[in-house]
């Protein structure tokens, strides 16, 4: 086990290595991942970017050399002195701010995206929870975080020659994953029993650290567990309703459960989507245990509780049976002094009273703070959630709207436009991310270093997905059209589209093919071609969504779009931060109003990258018609598919391709060139975790927190 990792062969001089990668803190630190690059690149490369991993395979001798080299000391002791500094110490600008808190803020969340090397995450959920934890840390605002380790992950999908996805299950290997098993008093692995089971239910807890913030995980695959228990949480949501309810029984009150054997009585509780929201049960009942009415504790709880809903569709809420109810919480209902349709009517959506417990209205009626997660989605869900409130206008129905961001450190690209925006915005940009003012100086970087910059991470994008396929087609996995298929004949001089994201329908990847004709005159025009990479999966059980998948690679194999159409598989984060930072256009064009906010197209555009996007979720604050396209904004009755790409063809051929081709004297596309500058400047302070995280202090945290005190 790796909380049993050693670090005595790393000379003693140089050994806070060993902490350093155990800390996620490095992943968003370019001088903590140039110290691993330092040792040795082509190692780095070969660990898959995974420090732990790579201090296991170098050769002792190159540890030895950087142990006596002054220049790499040098720039080990500058690192370490900021990294204990920044994971040590709870000062920062919130404590400067606000003081410190009594007891850390909980944040629940069923998945989390942190790094490639751990695989808690299927998307965009996670990968939001992921940032919003780096921010809290870079802010120092004391949260405590809960989550499930997956001992089987979410799901990776390689593509058949027939174009059809085929999913591939993996027991994960912890040996490398900076990931730390926490003990008892005598050194054997902490075992806690998750509330209300019968027979009794275990979890193992997992430790990993995200800078200053600690993320719990809790592991129910342990011998002590039936193999139907154990099962809990082998997969990212598990695929029967009944498995489902135990994986969130686990994640909610066995998280709230362990932070108790911890000693951690948290002041607030965020629940991030439905999944976690049974932790209000257990919150409360230490409570009732004391004596109080259920009705005070859960008033108690409900004063301190956050709950931010990601969902515009209430199909996609989790929904499960009264009967269920009933056999889960029949002797918890007993504890909590109430009958079993009490908590049941907790959860019955008035609109839909026979469907069953569904966990958003049950997390909206115990929270007193609610937000969506863009303005449009705000609206969207105080039309979908007023029937909760009965007789309240929609602008007063509690649900305000905190639209999401993205951890500029993490996404914005660290080798060339990070040192870059230093040069030209200040060595302190970072600490004033969120002021539009500071952005303003994007206009005085000369247009031929933009260009430049952005020209070298198409090239690397572009190589790096050539090193995919090389890889594939060496473990003869791969025949030659499907290398095609998978962008072997991409260039770097050609218009880029990028696509990438959950493969499902209502996101209509689709949309470009409606006219297959009209797409191939886009392709392969001779002066002014275009081409397109798509990447993404299908949830496991979405079979429509494998359907989109196949169609789009099987006219990836056509010869007649003559390599111009690329479908990338196995989309991880990792292939995410090149395809953001690589392509010239991000293409979001989802069924309005599906998207709840939609963040990729904001890593993309604080990359200089230029969106082409419905109106719908962020894009709708975000579009100031100088940094990128919009369509998509009319009411449609009926199918409105083929008005939107009628809408879409229209605006690369008269406008996008055009401005791409059109070059100035010194050959670069500079009104292009302008509306990138305007894509950074106008979403990076505005569309950060840091302005979404300290939305969520001022109007959430700060009240919940003195209500609890």
């Amino acid at each position: 086990m790796n909380n049993n990792h050693r670090f005595d062969y790393i000379p003693e001089r140089i050994r806070g290595l060993g902490r350093l990668a155990f800390n996620l803190w490095w992943s968003w630190h370019p001088s903590a991942r140039a110290l691993f690059w330092a040792l040795d690149l082509q190692s780095w490369h070969e660990s898959g970017h995974n420090p732990l991993k790579m201090l296991t395979i170098l050769p002792p001798d190159v540890l030895a050399t950087a142990a006596s080299d002054p220049d790499f000391l040098a720039r080990y002791d500058a690192v370490m002195e900021r990294f204990e500094h920044e994971t040590e110490s709870s000062a920062g600008p919130f404590t400067a701010e606000f003081g410190h808190l009594e007891a850390p803020i909980a944040y629940f969340s069923a998945e989390y995206g942190l790094h490639v090397t751990l695989p808690l995450y299927a998307g965009g959920l996670g990968i939001l929870a992921g940032d919003y934890l780096k921010e809290c840390s870079d802010l120092a605002i004391p949260v405590v975080a809960v989550g499930l380790s997956y001992s089987r992950g979410y799901v990776t999908q390689r593509i058949r020659e027939d174009g059809s996805p085929e999913d591939v299950r993996e027991t994960l290997d912890r040996t490398h994953n900076p990931i730390t098993q926490l003990t008892d008093d005598n050194g054997a692995p902490l075992l806690i029993q998750v509330p209300i089971f019968d027979p009794p239910v275990y979890v193992a807890v997992w430790k990993v650290s995200v800078g200053r913030i600690p993320l719990y995980l809790l592991d129910t695959d342990i011998e002590i567990n039936a193999p139907w228990d154990r099962a809990i949480s082998h997969h990212l949501y598990a695929a029967t309703p009944e498995q489902r309810l135990r994986q969130e029984i686990v994640l909610g009150m066995g998280g709230v459960r362990v932070l108790e054997v911890l000693g951690i009585r948290p002041s607030a509780l965020h629940i991030n989507e439905g999944h976690p929201a049974l932790a209000v049960l257990q919150r409360m009942r230490p409570m009732i245990e004391e004596g109080i009415s259920f009705e005070e504790a859960l008033g108690r709880v409900r004063e301190t509780s956050i709950f931010t809903t990601h969902t515009p569709i209430s199909a996609g809420t989790d929904i499960f049976p009264a009967k269920l109810i009933e056999k889960y919480f029949a002797t918890c209902c007993r504890e909590l002094g109430i009958g079993h349709d009490v908590l049941v009517q907790m959860g019955i959506n008035p609109k839909d009273s026979g469907a069953g417990f569904n966990m958003t209205v049950f997390a909206l009626r115990a929270s007193r703070y609610c937000n969506a997660v863009s303005k449009r989605h705000g609206e969207v869900a105080r039309d979908m959630w007023a029937h909760i409130w009965p007789g309240a206008a929609p602008e007063n129905v509690p649900i305000e709207a905190i639209t999401n961001g993205v951890h500029l450190p993490t996404w914005i690209d660290p080798l060339k436009l990070q040192p870059l925006l230093d040069q030209y915005l200040g060595p302190d940009w970072i600490e004033h991310q969120d002021d539009p003012e500071v952005w303003k100086r994007v206009d005085d970087i000369p247009d031929e270093e933009i260009w430049r910059i952005h020209t070298d991470l198409k090239v690397r994008m572009i190589d790096y997905l050539n090193k995919r396929i090389r890889e594939r087609w060496q473990e003869r996995m791969m025949s030659a059209e499907s290398a095609i298929a998978s962008g072997a004949l991409l260039e770097t001089k050609v218009l880029t589209l990028g696509f990438a994201r959950r493969f499902t329908s209502y996101k209509r990847p689709d949309l470009l093919l409606h006219d297959v004709e009209r797409l191939r005159r886009l392709l392969l025009n001779s002066w002014h071609p275009v081409q397109i990479i798509f990447a993404g999966k299908a949830h496991p059980a979405d079979i429509e969504g494998k359907r989109l998948i196949q169609k789009i690679y099987r006219l990836a194999q056509d010869y007649r779009t003559a390599g111009r159409i690329a479908f990338v598989e196995d989309f991880e984060q990792s292939l995410s931060s090149y395809l953001v930072r690589g392509v010239d256009i991000w293409l979001n064009n989802p069924l309005p109003p599906m998207e709840a906010s939609g963040t990729s197209g904001m890593k993309a555009s604080v990359n200089g990258t230029l969106n082409l996007s419905i109106m719908d979720g962020w894009w709708v604050e975000g579009y100031n018609e100088g940094n990128g396209w919009a369509f998509g904004g009319e009411n449609v009755q009926g199918d409105r598919t083929p008005a939107d790409a009628e809408s879409l063809y229209r605006i690369l051929e008269d406008r996008v391709v055009p401005l791409y081709y059109k070059l100035s004297n010194g050959g670069i596309p500079a009104g292009f060139v302008r509306m990138m500058k305007e894509s950074i400047k106008s979403v990076a302070p505005y569309f950060s975790t840091r302005r979404m995280v300290k939305e969520y202090v001022h109007r959430f945290y700060l009240n919940a927190v003195g209500k609890s005190r």
